[in-house]
């Protein structure tokens, strides 16, 4: 892992770390949002579910 953070740092051709890490925020916003969007429901679910199990 270290070898490709090194070979990525000092990588002058294609994309920059910033936009790496714009990607990554991005895909991190998308995937809180998702999992806010659908926690409510599924704790919902999961509660349901276990009240119903004897």
């Amino acid at each position: 892992m270290s070898k490709f953070l090194r070979k990525l740092w000092s990588d002058d051709e294609g994309q920059d770390i910033a936009e790496y890490a714009v990607m990554l925020a991005v895909i991190l916003v998308i995937v809180v949002g998702t999992i806010r969007l659908i926690g409510t429901s599924a704790n919902n679910v999961f509660s349901q579910v276990g009240s119903a199990i004897p």
